[in-house]
Order: C-alpha cells, then sequence, then structure tokens
C-alpha cells in the first residue's frame, strides 16, 4: 500500500548458505497460461511460434504434472503498467497498429523497429498484454508471500528497449517483473541463458546497483552483437553487468562448468532477495536458429541449480524456434521444480506426432564441435571472477514508500 514503510532496509540478508541448505520443503509453484496465446502468429514462415507454448501446456496437463502447480490465467496487463518501462508513445503505437492500418504509419513502423523481424500481426497488442501480465503476477505472487515459484512460459522477451521492437520482442515483461519485485526486495538477480544476449534487460538497469544482469549467450557475428565481457555497467552499476561471451557447440560439461562457478560466485557477492531466470530453449542441441549443443539434460541443470538457492524465483521463456524440442524443455523444467518424477515417454496428446520418431523427452547433444576450449572459458571465468572482487558487500537502499502492489490473477480450473 502506497505510504507503508517498505521492510527494504540497510540489514544485511540471511545467510544464502542457510537459505540453499536449509530443509526442503514443497515449493508452491504459481503456473500461468493463457489459453488463447497459441492463437497468436507471427506470419508464415517466421520462425517466432506462440503455439510452442500451448504444446508445452499440452505436456504440463496430461503427464499428470498439473496437480502439482496453482494453475493461473494471466491478466491482460494493461498499458500504463507497460509505461513503467516503455515510452508512451511508443506502448500507444502497439495499441493502435494492426495490419488493416499499418500501411498508414511508415515513419512510426520505422522509428519504432517494427516491421520485418517483429511483425504486425492480429491481437499483437493483446499477445503482449498476456505475457507481461503473466510476468507482472508472478512477481507479485512473489511479492506476496503467495508462490516460492512463478512460472510464464510466454515471457522472457528480453531484447524489447524502452523505444522499440528487438528481436521478435515488443514489450520487456522481464524488466516489468524486475521492477515489481523491486517493491518489495532490495536487490534482484536477473539469469540468462538464452543464446542470445539479454540485452534489452541489460541496458535497462545498467547504472544501477539494485539489479544484476548475468548473462551466457552466443557471442560475435551474432544477433544482438552486445554481451562483450567487457561490458560491466556503469555509474552505480558498474560490476552490476556480467556477461559471459560463448562459442559455438558449447556443450553440457563445459556449460555447468562455468555457469555453476559464476552463479555460486554472483550469488555470494550479491546476495539477492528474489531472481528473474530466463530459460531461452535456443542454446538446446539442434535449435532452427541456434548453434549451442545443450542436451535438455544439460538445459535443465541451470534450472535445478538455481531453484537450489531456495530464494524466490520467477521462471520466464524466451527463444526457441525448434518448437517440438520447447515444448519438451519447458514442460521437463517445470517438473523440475515442481519435484515432479516425470516419465522420458511424452505423454500422448493432440500434438504426439510432434515428436516422433522416438517420442521421449531427452534432447541428446549432437556430434558438433565445441569450439569453447577450457583454457578460454577459464580465462573468461577469471576475468568475471575478478569484477565480482571488486564488491565489499551488497548494496543496501535506505527505507522508502512501498509503491502500489499488482493484483494479481485468481486461480483456474485445468483447461
Amino acid at each position: 500500500v502506497h505510504g507503508k514503510k517498505s521492510f527494504v532496509s540497510k540489514s544485511k540478508s540471511p545467510s544464502l548458505a542457510f537459505s540453499r541448505f536449509s530443509v526442503l520443503m514443497a515449493k508452491r509453484i504459481s503456473y500461468f497460461y493463457d489459453s488463447d496465446i497459441g492463437n497468436y502468429h507471427y506470419g508464415h514462415g517466421h520462425p517466432m511460434k506462440p503455439h510452442r507454448i500451448r504444446m508445452t501446456n499440452s505436456l504440463i496437463l496430461n503427464s499428470g504434472l498439473y496437480k502439482k502447480l496453482e494453475l493461473l490465467t494471466p491478466r491482460r496487463a494493461a498499458a500504463a503498467e507497460m509505461t513503467r518501462f516503455h515510452a508512451d508513445d511508443y506502448v500507444n503505437f502497439l495499441r493502435m497498429v494492426t495490419p488493416e492500418n499499418m500501411h498508414d504509419h511508415q515513419k512510426q513502423l520505422h522509428r519504432f523497429n517494427v516491421g520485418e523481424d517483429c511483425p504486425v500481426f492480429d491481437g499483437l497488442f493483446q499477445f503482449c498484454q498476456s505475457s507481461v501480465g503473466g510476468s507482472i503476477d508472478g512477481a507479485a505472487r512473489l511479492n506476496s508471500g503467495d508462490a516460492d515459484v512463478a512460472v510464464n512460459w510466454s515471457g522472457g522477451l528480453h531484447h524489447a528497449k524502452k523505444c522499440e521492437a528487438s528481436g521478435f520482442c515488443y514489450i520487456n515483461d522481464c524488466v516489468l517483473a524486475i521492477l515489481e519485485l523491486l517493491k518489495h526486495h532490495q536487490r534482484v538477480l536477473y539469469i540468462d541463458i538464452d543464446i542470445h544476449h539479454g540485452d534489452g534487460v541489460e541496458e535497462a538497469f545498467f547504472t544501477t546497483d539494485r539489479v544484476m544482469t548475468v548473462s551466457f549467450h552466443k557471442f560475435g557475428d551474432y544477433f544482438p552483437g552486445t554481451g562483450d565481457l567487457n561490458d560491466i555497467g556503469t555509474q552505480s552499476g558498474k560490476h552490476y553487468t556480467v556477461n559471459f561471451p560463448l562459442r559455438d557447440g558449447i556443450d553440457d560439461e563445459s556449460y555447468r562448468n562455468v555457469f555453476r562457478p559464476v552463479i555460486s560466485k554472483v550469488m555470494e557477492v550479491f546476495r539477492p532477495g528474489a531472481v528473474v531466470l530466463q530459460c531461452g530453449a535456443d542454446s538446446l542441441s539442434g535449435d532452427r536458429l541456434g548453434c549451442f549443443n545443450l542436451s535438455l539434460r544439460g538445459h535443465s541443470d541451470c534450472v535445478e541449480f538455481v531453484k537450489s538457492y531456495n530464494l524466490p524465483l520467477l521462471v520466464l521463456g524466451g527463444g526457441g524456434y525448434t518448437v517440438r524440442n520447447v515444448a519438451r524443455c519447458w514442460a521437463l523444467e517445470t517438473a523440475v521444480l515442481a519435484d515432479f518424477p516425470m516419465s522420458d515417454s511424452v505423454p500422448y496428446s493432440e500434438y504426439h506426432e510432434y515428436y516422433a520418431p522416438d517420442y521421449r523427452f531427452q534432447i541428446n547433444q549432437s556430434n558438433m564441435e565445441n569450439l569453447n576450449t577450457p583454457a578460454y572459458l577459464e580465462k573468461v571465468k577469471i576475468k568475471i571472477f575478478e569484477n565480482l572482487r571488486t564488491f565489499d558487500c551488497a548494496p543496501s537502499v535506505p527505507f522508502h514508500d512501498v509503491p502500489f502492489d499488482t493484483t494479481f490473477a485468481e486461480p483456474t480450473r485445468p483447461y
């Protein structure tokens, strides 16, 4: 409530050691899904397929995993919520543009980078409202203590900028969810395992010490071209940006050997009150647009490790363009979060033939060459540790008035 004093003070955070190794209890998981999400279509031949969210949900329902979740339909976020980060004129444009009238707005299409990669399609603004609503609502449930983990696979659209669309992303739900979490938490950690650099989130928080962004991504001649090792933030945010640039072909063992120690060190020095984990599935082996070589086991190991810290956790989707792999990945990672023993056999559903010929969950590594040598990975890891050693202690903020909390969605029945 506005005017109420926040518990965000200069006192130290609880011991992470206690948090991580305390008695394990069943987690309360809020799972957000909009049954209309699969109806949106970016256009013929476009690699982004919202239908993958519907396929993920089908696996969650038909495996019985849904019984371990609190099923929620996200609110349609209001334009005013989006303008907590995005420019008013940009949000107003997204709200009014349609395939029928877009030709009357050529100047704005160019200005806001809406076009080939980020096309105008039927229901564009409603699609954004649902994606953003699930992420903000998930953050609100974590803030209120009604959930330990919140999941929104239609979120994670990490490329969107304050005034423009980018990389298939229009509204940055990651940023908006983090802003919601900052109402109640001194520090929020953002972790990104999409193959593409989380540039929109990094840019939004580049000058603050209340959010640390950590991105593991392909770097080089690859979209969006940002995320250099030496990009570490500026002003108050100096050293609060962490980038681990990777090369083609990284496999499970190499990824685990950098992800776990880097995240462990970040947890130790930054001491976050909440975590946002973007789980882009384009880092899996065999992705249509990707060039990494992670199995489903290697990808989900990141989720398992972050979960082990027992911090309020918002889990989001992101990239992923081989739809049968995306659905298997996110369904299995939901099971990891819920401690649900998922069979390796894909349950029968209306999409069963997508998983032919083996009808299994596991996505294995290929024999592609791993260009990430141990020496290279060690060199990058040492440089990141050097940057993190500049911390004297985790930053804190004084008491302040808490903005209005978001009113979140009510539970729904299985679809």
